[in-house]
């Protein structure tokens, strides 16, 4: 069994991560390229949200690779994420590939299926193993958090522009080769120290951006042109909104536990104007947009999939939290067509914005 899963930013470390610990050979998509863009868009339906098609294409090129087993995620809610896993293995059928598709759910409070599954991709490991290398992905998935979250403060302040981005990817490179819980929280170490050393302007008072959004899109720089680390290299200090530790935390570990809180502070903040669930991340990205607005960020930045249901509704909504809030927002509606060029100047026209509401706010005070 060669068990490969979509590419999304750098979940794929903590994956294979587990993967190995458990003996199972992994096949991890190559990096989303224009031909991985092309594969997907050409054997997907026209209006499939992007995502989906950029997965496909990862499943496409994996198979190349010689990979034989999909996991893939589940869903649940309106959002159209619960059935790609169902849309991915008709397409490819269709298409003569041989693979075997396992379906991760969320598990609601039973994780006993998800063990099971668990379980037939590492050959019957026993539990203790699997809960083992589960405790090192979970790390690793959090030390990735921990170092980008510090990149993004720093690549603001930087002296020389791609310092920060460099050691972040010696960063991602140390996690990965790490073997254990250990071994990662040094590589952590050792990352935030390089950073440390990076010269930085502390007199700059950068501009603080929260980014919201669907977090495939949010996480996977191939799927959103690299906005966040083009944000950094404008002077802006970005804060995401949806980390991959934190959703897994949220959705999977809290989920499985019944252990979610009762009061959500992004709920709450929500309610005024979404008062239910939509999908993905529809609630959350109202929510944070508030929650950003109330700490005194200086602008939000909405990415989202086009035709993506639950953004939709969150898009609708978002006037009226700006409104307000007296907060700018930028919204960016990316699928295949989108191009470089116009994705640049739409973010040196809003930085502008921000900049000059900022030096106005100085005189006025």
């Amino acid at each position: 069994m060669k068990v490969t899963f979509p590419h999304m930013g750098s979940a794929w470390i903590p994956v294979r991560g587990i993967l190995r610990d458990l003996d199972v050979e992994v096949i991890v998509p190559p990096p989303t390229t224009r031909r991985t863009v092309e594969l997907g868009v050409r054997h997907s339906p026209e209006c499939a949200c992007f995502p989906l098609k950029l997965n496909l294409g990862n499943f496409m090129e994996a198979y190349e690779s010689g990979a034989d087993t999909i996991l893939m995620g589940g869903g649940t809610g309106p959002c159209r994420f619960g059935y790609y896993a169902q849309v991915h293995r008709e397409i490819l059928q269709d298409l003569g590939y041989d693979f075997r598709m396992v379906v991760l759910e969320p598990p609601r409070g039973h994780i006993g299926e998800l063990l099971e599954k668990i379980r037939f991709i590492t050959g019957g490991q026993p539990l203790g193993r699997i809960w083992r290398a589960l405790r090192l992905g979970w790390n690793k998935f959090q030390a990735i958090d921990t170092v980008e979250r510090e990149v993004f403060r720093v690549r603001a302040r930087e002296k020389i522009r791609g310092s920060a981005s460099m050691v972040f990817q010696r960063g991602l490179e140390m996690i990965d080769e790490a073997r254990s819980v250990e071994e990662t929280w040094a590589s952590v170490r050792r990352c935030l120290d390089l950073l440390e050393r990076i010269p930085q302007d502390e007199d700059v008072e950068p501009l603080r951006v929260g980014v919201v959004g669907e977090i495939y899109m949010i996480a996977e720089p191939a799927a959103n042109l690299n906005v966040l680390e083009r944000l950094g290299s404008m002077g802006i200090e970005v804060d995401r909104a949806v980390m991959i530790g934190d959703w897994i935390r949220q959705h999977l570990l809290l989920d499985a536990l019944r252990l979610r809180r009762k009061k959500d502070p992004v709920k709450e903040a929500a309610k005024p104007y979404l008062g239910h669930f939509v999908g993905g991340e529809g609630l959350e990205t109202i929510g944070n947009s508030v929650l950003y607005a109330r700490r005194g960020h200086d602008g939000i930045v909405h990415i989202m999939p086009f035709t993506c249901m639950p953004e939709i509704v969150a898009r609708s909504l978002l006037p009226e939290v700006s409104a307000d809030y007296d907060i700018p927002v930028l919204t960016l509606v990316l699928d295949e067509h989108a191009g470089e060029a116009g994705i640049v100047t739409r973010l040196e026209a809003f930085v502008d914005l921000l900049q000059r509401r900022k030096e106005q706010r100085r005189s006025c005070c």
